[in-house]
């Protein structure tokens, strides 16, 4: 017995030692991972980097990325916010992932997508977002759902936008940590960098994934004083004092990131990638003018399909891989830093799902763009979460560029009739942008057979990726779902044809118009306390909630600022959710509503 025992003891204390030896394997292992890093600006253009040939810029800290590692100086992500983004995340196309444009149910990303975050997370990595995510605010979409572990973002698209909260501002914001709202002091560019540098500092034995999303410097133009007063003293225009600001502000702290790497001892085995999400707002239509921005001489802006539009500054290095060779002109796109990162991570890309973008690891590491030679990278920007064929778009190779302009995207929300189809397609525009990269000489005419097939490859990319995103639908949000008991809803988020009405072609708006939509919903049946936050009501009105069957009313007083439907019973399903006030005939929704599951 007493050898029995011994032997027991033994052979336990054994397979002991080789558990605890795998588990160091492993985690030695992990630590070989390389850590990542991905900085990106928001809306800061080609042009708005000083060594791009911007006479009043200077940007050291992101050039320093490239001169210690490599510039792509032909990258190209999508021209809007999200787009971009679930495109970064994902490696596919965003009409594929349900994202066809910034707000109403356009921007949201289906939950099904499989993110970097998430495999990398399943892989040992630790991750973080910190700064803009822009993907829906609520579950199932929050980048807590999608992968990341830390979080500290803004919701919407912006800092003061309608997704609230109302009055915030780039100063003292109130920001969603976790899924949690709380008031930070400072300036939000420096905190969520600070937040960024606290994450990275955490010694865990795990490498790091850390997606530093900036919202600068995206409009409102807001920025401490002393980084706008030495362009004002230039004699800039107020806007670009401001922006330069803003940019000079990234640039600061990109900074701070690269000490913070040398602080560590982690410098020589961190990617660290910046890059913008897409060109300058330099003008929306043809009456939206932004006076005297340095756009590097390419054509278009924010929200165009020419390369101002959706060519933007990129540097990546890794020293224990990457040769400092400063630049590369070979084609890089958005769609290829999710399988490049997994590549670089040694962590294969998830079977069965559809990856539209290449690994640039042969072309940092080697030199070798044999992969990237022939390839198209097709974009497509509009309003309304319908995608219709041959409006607004560009297929790009190495050498020509098909691009179908539009002056006012934003207006593309309906079906255009085939008079306005066959005069669109009849006036496709063709570049040779190796030669003519501002895209001045339209060589359409000249060469009707690339024109053609390059058309042809544009119809059966659009077929391919509407068709999945289609078979899909929209996103719903969750209410009543363990995973978030308390909803707000905003009028970020609706949707519905009065929503998408305000996008229309042309015609004089004001800021009154279009004042309802509704949300697209899956819920838990439950009792639940719904509350409006309520418009002006000089003289009362009447607040409806109406959803499936249940539909209720409360009269409202005069100038009312909040109401409360108690105690209602929402069953399971899915549907539209309405919120609205009647005062008049027409309806008009709240600013905000919030759905509280109470009987968890």
């Amino acid at each position: 017995m007493i050898i029995s025992k011994i032997k027991n003891i033994y052979s336990s204390s054994f397979f002991l030692v080789m558990i605890l030896g795998f588990l160091s394997v492993d985690k030695i292992a992990a630590q070989k991972r390389p850590n990542i890093i991905i900085m990106m600006s928001d809306d800061q253009g080609y042009g708005d980097i000083g060594g791009h040939g911007n006479p009043y810029l200077k940007t050291p800290n992101m050039e320093k990325i490239g001169d210690q590692g490599i510039e792509m100086t032909h990258f190209f992500s999508y021209p809007n916010c999200s787009a971009t983004r679930a495109a970064l995340l994902t490696g596919r196309y965003p009409y594929r992932t349900g994202v066809t444009a910034v707000t109403q149910v356009d921007h949201f990303m289906h939950t099904t997508e499989t993110t970097i975050a998430e495999v990398l997370a399943e892989n040992g990595y630790k991750t973080g977002i910190f700064g803009k995510w822009h993907l829906g605010d609520n579950a199932p979409m929050r980048p807590t759902d999608q992968g990341f572990q830390e979080a500290l973002v803004h919701k919407g698209g912006g800092i003061g936008q309608a997704a609230g909260p109302s009055g915030n501002t780039y100063f003292d914001p109130i920001l969603e940590h976790n899924n949690v709202s709380k008031k930070y002091k400072g300036y939000c560019d420096d905190i969520f960098t600070e937040a960024a540098l606290d994450f990275m500092s955490k010694k865990d034995g795990k490498p790091f994934f850390t997606y530093l999303a900036t919202n600068l410097p995206h409009l409102p133009l807001q920025v401490p004083e002393e980084r706008a007063e030495r362009f004002r003293k230039m004699g800039l225009h107020e806007d670009n004092a401001l922006t330069y600001g803003m940019i000079d502000n990234i640039d600061y702290n990109v900074g701070r990131v690269l000490s913070k790497l040398k602080e560590l001892g982690i410098e020589e085995n961190t990617i660290v990638i910046f890059l913008s999400d897409n060109g300058p707002r330099t003008r929306r239509t043809k009456n939206d003018h932004y006076p005297g921005r340095w756009v590097a001489n390419l054509r278009g802006t924010k929200t165009s399909v020419y390369d101002a539009g959706i060519r933007v500054p990129f540097y990546v290095k890794w020293p224990k891989k990457i040769k400092p060779r400063n630049e590369s002109s070979t084609m890089g796109a958005i769609i290829d830093l999710f399988p490049t990162l997994l590549d670089a991570a040694k962590v294969s890309v998830p079977k069965n799902i559809k990856i539209d973008g290449k690994s640039l690891i042969p072309l940092w590491t080697k030199n070798d763009s044999e992969n990237l030679k022939e390839r198209d990278f097709v974009v497509q920007m509009h309003y309304g979460p319908t995608p219709f064929k041959y409006m607004h778009f560009s297929l790009r190779t190495p050498k020509y560029k098909l691009v179908s302009p539009h002056d006012s995207p934003h207006g593309i929300v309906h079906q255009p009739t085939d008079f306005e189809l066959r005069n669109v397609v009849k006036n496709l525009e063709l570049y040779n942008v190796e030669k003519d990269p501002s895209e001045r000489i339209n060589i359409a005419n000249e060469y009707p057979v690339i024109v053609n097939e390059m058309l042809s490859r544009y119809e059966d990319w659009f077929d391919e990726v509407t068709e999945e995103r289609d078979a899909r639908g929209i996103q719903k949000i969750y209410l009543g779902n363990k995973m978030q008991p308390h909803v707000n809803l905003s009028r970020f988020d609706w949707g519905g044809p009065r929503v998408i009405s305000r996008f229309d072609y042309g015609g004089p708006r004001v800021v009154e118009d279009n004042q309802l939509g509704y949300w697209q919903v899956k819920t838990e049946e439950g009792i639940y306390s719904i509350s409006y936050d309520l418009p002006t009501l000089e003289n009362g009105g009447i607040a409806h909630l109406k959803y499936g069957k249940v539909h209720l009313t409360i009269n409202l007083g005069k100038n009312q600022k909040r109401v409360t439907f108690k105690n209602v019973k929402l069953p399971k399903g899915e549907g539209n959710f309405h919120a609205y006030i009647k005062a008049g005939r027409l309806p008009v929704g709240p600013h905000f509503v919030d759905v509280i599951r109470t009987d968890l």
